[in-house]
């Protein structure tokens, strides 16, 4: 369930997009996927169509056609203000984040960082107590 503070941030967002609600088409789908038969058997699955700019989102997140409706909304404000505004949504940055993480280094990068670790355990070799 959404809060009612949660909605009315929504709200804001789609404002700042110009995002009306008598410009969206929406409809529902059958679910599917983990969830069992409450999934299956309900038209939980929010499709928005956005016609002044032509996008289109589709939410499944939870079970909750309620729920699925507000954060389809916020998902598709959050699209129009990316394309607009070059603003990019917490998602994309997430996407974004992890793909710099993943990216190879340079043969330059991974030498520099195998010589650091090189001279600390250097360092730390000097501290060891010799026993002689």
């Amino acid at each position: 369930m959404i809060s009612p503070e949660t909605i009315e941030r929504i709200k804001m967002l789609m404002i700042e997009a110009s995002v009306y609600e008598d410009d969206l088409d929406e409809s529902f789908i059958l679910g599917g996927g983990p969830g069992g038969q409450k999934t299956n058997k309900t038209s939980n699955v929010v499709r928005l169509f956005h016609e002044p700019s032509g996008l289109s989102v589709r939410c499944a997140e939870t079970r909750s056609r309620e729920t699925n409706r507000w954060l389809a909304r916020r998902q598709l404000a959050e699209l129009i203000l990316e394309r607009e505004k070059g603003v990019k949504s917490a998602e994309q940055q997430k996407r974004e984040k992890i793909r710099r993480q993943k990216r190879r280094r340079s043969r330059r990068q991974k030498q520099r960082m195998l010589d650091d670790k090189h001279a600390h355990s250097e360092k730390k070799a000097l501290r060891r107590q010799k026993f002689d």
